[in-house]
């Protein structure tokens, strides 16, 4: 009955009552304090009985949410309650609760090693063992070599977005063979974009490599511990496996498993460990052996009682016996376990992102510069352990948002670096553009969720607190023609030059209130002008019309910061021109007429 309930469990546990009833189960058997998985979605994304069948996105899993093995232990424990764990490597217990020895010993061994460096975690490798089992059923029941090896690879679906998570190619087929999209690859299905920041050499053989059972195990124990989780928490064990492939179903196979083996487990040779049948996409082409990879039982030869002919008779020395003896069929050899090399444990390698807690400004002050100016300090932020330590080799982005045209240098507005010796990251030099207004960086580590730091900066026009006009004689000018002098102004700010700055130039009445209607103006009748001061702070005015109305007027100049001056314009009315003085007239003769002499 039991074994017909298991069978039924394993193929029908696709809704929320039937895995929460397994589970349960499983539970009442096996031990009082095991607690088991949520039946109400409370640690999942999607409620209990959904199942797997709308396509997942992959994004933030391990495995792009590949499909998984769904087969559920039996509900026999290991162990008797009560009774303590089976001591390893004994070779006893139930076939299910075996574990191939490369396997398990690699399992332990990044429990031991992330113990070391992340006691916080509290990781334990029956954890790891639950999830191994799940995704590729312990390497195939350990099927690798000595070092470790999965003896051909284990590959997952094309990632195709039929089904499954849509994930273009990110390795360019390294790891799984497919330059189009991704596969979940080797025995903990890791895809190839979570294998490049995770990816372990637990091995010490010089490779980071998803199929190799010590690397896999390793990444996924330090997967697992991200985002300083505590697994001895249920939400945060949640979480964890949740990570891993986001659905309840998924998370609660891998808790049956995780507690399964926590009620004991033993070690069987490699090459030996049970296959499990079931997968969550109901097809199982991809991932699935062929055939059960336990060696193939002996058969003893059958006793003389059992054979059903008359038992023979004793024969004395060399004399004729009574009755042959079938021959006995020699019973092969049992191989030893394969015991894969002692090494010491070897420190994790984790990524540096994974260790850092927070972001600490260093740069104070305010960040603010002129117009087409550079920026004289730069955002800065250190990268900290939850002990305050700093961390070194952490990728930081550093992003300018806002509507300002300020950029980094070479113009880019994204910029990644890497923390120093310090734990500190600069930005790039900022230099502003011609939009004045406030703007932000933000400073993320690549590769962590944390919130971003922002700093806000902002850009100001160039100012001049003074204006002066360079030299020249008084503007003056008749009506209709154009003022002969040239107008040059020279702009400083605190005494130094002034470069850049916007000077606007106003020819207004004589008391220079209002903008004239009338008199002088630049070409085409503009009477207001904005001009940009050169690399030496000056100027250089248009020619000035005069205009048709005599008077005075004022050329008025002023500049951001408080700079102005004015220039007095004259325009005068033409001088009248005297009458000539009329000339005598000639003789018709054309010589001049004679007086009368006096004796006429």
């Amino acid at each position: 009955m039991s074994a017909h309930l298991g069978r039924r469990l394993r193929k029908g546990a696709t809704s929320g009552a039937v895995v929460a009833a397994a589970v349960a189960a499983l539970a009442a058997s096996q031990a009082p304090e095991m607690t088991p998985p949520p039946t109400d979605n409370a640690g999942g994304d999607r409620a209990i009985g959904a199942g797997d069948t709308a396509p997942p996105s992959g994004d933030g899993s391990a495995t792009g949410d590949s499909p998984y093995y769904t087969e559920l232990p039996p509900l026999n424990t290991p162990n008797k309650p009560g009774l303590p764990p089976v001591k390893l490597p004994v070779i006893t217990g139930p076939a299910q609760a075996g574990i191939p020895a490369s396997v398990l010993a690699a399992y332990q061994r990044a429990e031991q090693s992330i113990r070391s460096t992340a006691p916080g975690c509290n990781l334990p490798w029956q954890l790891l063992a639950g999830i191994g089992k799940v995704e590729s059923g312990q390497a195939r029941g350990g099927r690798v070599d000595a070092n470790g090896t999965t003896l051909s690879p284990i590959l997952g679906p094309k990632l195709d977005g039929v089904g499954f998570a849509n994930i273009s190619d990110t390795d360019d087929g390294a790891f799984d063979g497919d330059r189009t999209h991704d596969r979940a690859v080797g025995p903990m299905q890791f895809i190839p974009s979570t294998w490049a920041t995770w990816g372990q050499d637990a091995n010490s053989d010089g490779k980071k490599d998803p199929n190799n059972i010590y690397d896999a195990a390793q990444a996924a124990g330090l997967y697992l511990c991200a985002n300083d989780r505590n697994l001895a928490l249920k939400a945060d064990l949640d979480r964890a496996i949740l990570s891993y492939n986001r659905s309840t179903e998924y998370l609660n196979t891998v808790m049956s498993w995780f507690e399964y083996y926590r009620r004991g487990t033993h070690q069987v040779p490699d090459g030996t460990g049970v296959l499990p049948v079931d997968r969550s996409d109901d097809r199982g082409q991809d991932n699935r052996p062929t055939s059960p990879l336990s060696p193939a039982p002996t058969t003893p030869a059958p006793k003389p009682s059992e054979t059903g002919g008359p038992k023979p008779k004793p024969t004395k020395p060399g004399g004729p016996s009574e009755v042959t003896k079938p021959p006995v069929k020699p019973t092969p050899p049992v191989k030893p376990p394969v015991t894969p090399p002692t090494k010491p444990p070897v420190p994790p390698t984790v990524p540096p992102a994974v260790k850092v807690a927070r972001l600490a400004v260093v740069s104070s002050g305010p960040l603010t510069a002129t117009t087409g100016s550079a920026f004289t300090k730069a955002p800065t932020v250190a990268a900290l352990d939850a002990a305050g330590a700093p961390i070194t080799g952490v990728s930081i982005r550093f992003e300018i948002t806002g509507t300002t045209d300020t950029r980094f240098s070479g113009g880019a507005t994204t910029a990644t670096v890497t923390t120093g010796s310090a734990g500190i990251a600069a930005a790039p030099a900022l230099r502003a553009g011609e939009k004045t207004g406030s703007f932000t960086v933000k400073a993320t580590v690549v590769g962590r969720g944390m919130d971003a730091t922002v700093f806000t900066a902002t850009v100001t026009e160039r100012q001049a607190d003074a204006l002066a006009r360079v030299g020249g004689d008084p503007l003056s000018a008749t009506i209709g023609t154009t003022f002969g002098q040239s107008v040059q102004v020279k702009a400083t700010d605190k005494g130094a030059i002034a470069p850049g700055v916007l000077v606007t130039a106003v020819i207004a009445d004589a008391a220079g209130t209002e903008e004239s209607a009338d008199g002088p103006s630049f070409k085409d009748g503009v009477r207001r002008l904005v001009l940009k001061t050169d690399e030496n702070g000056l100027i250089s005015l248009p020619a000035i019309l005069a205009g048709d109305k005599a008077g005075e007027y004022v050329l008025r100049l002023t500049a951001p910061g408080g700079g102005t001056t004015e220039i007095k314009l004259i325009v005068t009315a033409p001088t009248a021109t005297p009458s000539p003085t009329p000339e005598p007239t000639s003789s018709g003769t054309g010589s001049p007429e004679a007086s009368p002499s006096p004796s006429a």
